[in-house]
């Protein structure tokens, strides 16, 4: 049975169930046939007596039967005996001898020879002490003919039972697992031409295969973020890191080419380590990214007051010649990773000192309005052009051509916006050239659900 599928095997089952469920239906009906026939039998032999009963008299000593009398009718024998009981009337059964005494009004089953009778005595009075006994005798039917018919019944209508229950089993199974089929289908098509965007038909209502199915999409749906986060992360990795290594590479070619004195030499492991310490600062932030995309890095969320977070960062910030100016508003608590919220207003504030006037200012301000809670971070820089605002969030994109050595990768704002929408909120940008720009935190106040 190792090689049968499962829809063989239920219908197998099935049949074998409608075999058994058949089996004890007709030894049900065997049963209850043989009890009717014995109750149908007792009251045949009841009403044969009790209608010949009255039939019988006593005129002048002598016995009087009246015509209607009926010695046998419907296979009732019907006997009349003396009070001492000599049998007066009737004729019994050939096999039937004597089976003792009466028993008034009881119907009972005796055995006489090898054949087994019901008999009923009723007794006729004709005054105190006179009268005569009247028997039935019958013999028990044989249920064998019944039974014969019944078998024959079931030998003509089993194997039309059992061919019409194999295909309507087969059917059901079939049926019913015809989800399980699409899962199987589109999974084969997933694993022949690699193609994860694919989905399961959902069928309608909420049974163990509409869950499966459900299962199976969210399941090809991580696996396909996780595919698109790998070549993401690969197609990033190999585009930002061949500038870096490209110096480097070139750095050893010239000092493995010309002489150098021991200050050029120094010049360039200076560079050299700028750029390893570059590519590592890449490769950690794109480790990142690909970690917030695949959501395995999980958030931990606390009820924290965000102004306390606030001022810790602003207390952790290197001397960059531009001036922090924090104002934030009492009390102001939301559900928020800690962690995540702390790299958010980090990048925004390294943003601002990268982008701001020299010996400029970095404005930022926490408070609330309506049901949204704003986190601010100003600067008094370069700001940016309309055409480039929208383009600021995506990854490795920079306004500035230039891309000095001290310009970063380009997925700091792409990281806050992806933290901004763990926590249910989103990012605003306002800035104009020459003005300086404005990124604005939104999140909802409450729990996040």
């Amino acid at each position: 049975m190792k090689g049968v599928s499962i829809k063989v095997k239920i219908t197998l089952w099935y049949l074998l169930l409608m075999v058994a469920m058949m089996a004890m239906v007709l030894g049900f009906i065997l049963a209850v046939s043989s009890s009717v026939e014995a109750q149908t039998a007792m009251r045949q032999i009841s009403a044969t007596v009790r209608s010949n009963l009255s039939q019988i008299d006593m005129a002048d000593g002598k016995l009087q039967i009246g015509e209607d009398f009926q010695f046998y009718q419907n296979g009732v024998y019907t006997l009349v005996y003396s009070q001492n009981e000599t049998l007066l009337a009737g004729q019994p059964p050939v096999s039937f001898t004597e089976v003792g005494g009466f028993e008034n009004g009881e119907t009972r089953t005796v055995s006489a020879g090898n054949e087994d009778y019901y008999v009923m005595d009723l007794w006729r009075s004709f005054g105190w002490e006179n009268g005569v006994w009247v028997r039935g005798v019958m013999e028990v039917p044989e249920s064998t003919t019944l039974v014969e018919n019944l078998l024959l019944m079931v030998a003509v209508a089993m194997p039309v039972v059992i061919l019409f229950s194999t295909i309507g089993g087969y059917w059901i199974a079939r049926k019913a697992f015809r989800p399980l089929e699409e899962i199987i289908a589109t999974a084969d098509t997933i694993n022949d031409g690699a193609d994860l965007s694919a989905r399961v038909q959902v069928p309608a209502g909420n049974n163990e295969f509409t869950r499966l199915a459900r299962t199976f999409d969210q399941m090809f749906a991580r696996l396909e973020d996780s595919f698109e986060a790998e070549k993401q992360f690969t197609s990033d990795a190999s585009h930002e890191l061949r500038t870096p290594i490209s110096v480097i590479k070139g750095a050893c070619a010239y000092s493995l080419k010309y002489d150098e004195t021991m200050e050029e030499q120094r010049e360039n492991i200076v560079m050299i380590q700028r750029q390893a310490e570059k590519m590592a600062a890449m490769v950690s932030d794109l480790l990142h990214m690909t970690r917030l995309d695949q959501g395995t890095e999980r958030m931990h969320l606390e009820k924290a007051d965000l102004g306390e977070i606030l001022r810790e960062v602003c207390g952790e910030q290197p001397d960059t010649g531009r001036t922090l100016h924090l104002e934030a508003e009492e009390q102001v608590t939301a559900q928020v990773d800690r962690t995540l919220i702390s790299r958010l207003l980090q990048n925004l504030i390294t943003n601002a000192a990268k982008y701001g006037r020299p010996d400029g200012n970095i404005w930022i301000s926490l408070k609330t309005a309506g049901e949204e809670i704003l986190l601010s971070v100003k600067d008094d820089g370069i700001g940016i052009s309309p055409e480039h605002q929208e383009k600021v969030w995506q990854r490795f994109y920079q306004a500035d051509a230039s891309r000095s050595e001290d310009s970063g990768v380009g997925l700091g704002l792409s990281m806050v916006k992806k933290i901004a929408e763990l926590h249910g909120g989103y990012m605003t940008l306002e800035s104009a050239p020459g003005e300086g720009s404005t990124f604005t935190l939104h999140l909802p106040r409450g729990e996040k659900k």
